[in-house]
């Protein structure tokens, strides 16, 4: 962080080194001042880590591997209709849909800050907003890919967006084989948050 500094002096060098003990201290902080609620913060949380999270995205992906009017709305215009389906707010509000194809494969980046579908996939994780991640993503996408195991065919394209405050994005990772006639529920627990970011892919019908 800019305020980072290895001057005892400093005040910034009483904060704790990780950054999760760093958190730590400033909610503590807050809370000694009365300015938050941690019962208040601990629900927030809870509401994006497990009830959004990347369940409300696996939602989207089902419905589209199934539904091919959807699909084609999706294409048209994904903003309004995810919005549609509730999907939307802060962190929502311009979205495109990109594809995963035999041909093409997606990975999304925020390359200035950590630009994220919030509605969509809740939380971002601690590696999508990391230096090394954002630029890295960019110059060499297959040797990322190949970090979270993802390795593709030589003739299969990866195509890198750049997520911003004007738009973000949402990978449609390919339906997996084996998962004609299956529900939406069923196949929502394919359907991950790596895949829809594009350092992933969806599970395997046999990992059901």
């Amino acid at each position: 962080m800019p305020h980072d500094s290895h001057d005892h002096d400093h005040a910034h060098a009483l904060l704790p080194p990780e950054p999760a003990l760093r958190v730590k201290a400033l909610e503590s902080v807050l809370k000694q001042k009365g300015l938050i609620d941690p019962a208040a913060l601990d629900a927030i949380i809870d509401t994006y880590e497990n009830k959004i999270g990347p369940r409300n995205g696996a939602h989207v992906v089902a419905k589209a591997w199934s539904d091919p009017a959807f699909l084609d709305a999706l294409r048209n215009d994904a903003t309004n209709t995810l919005a549609d389906l509730g999907y939307f707010g802060r962190q929502g509000e311009h979205m495109v849909v990109v594809e995963n194809t035999p041909q093409t494969h997606n990975i999304v980046v925020c390359t200035l800050c950590s630009c994220y579908p919030w509605p969509l996939l809740g939380i971002p994780p601690a590696w999508y907003k990391s230096d090394a991640y954002r630029a890295r993503v960019v110059r060499e996408p297959r040797k990322v890919l190949a970090d979270f195991g993802v390795v593709l065919p030589d003739e299969t394209a990866v195509r890198v967006w750049d997520s911003t405050a004007e738009v973000r994005y949402l990978v449609l990772p390919m339906r997996p084989e084996g998962t004609e006639g299956w529900s939406e529920d069923a196949l929502m627990d394919l359907v991950t948050r790596d895949s829809m970011v594009g350092t992933g892919l969806a599970r395997s019908s046999d990992a059901a």
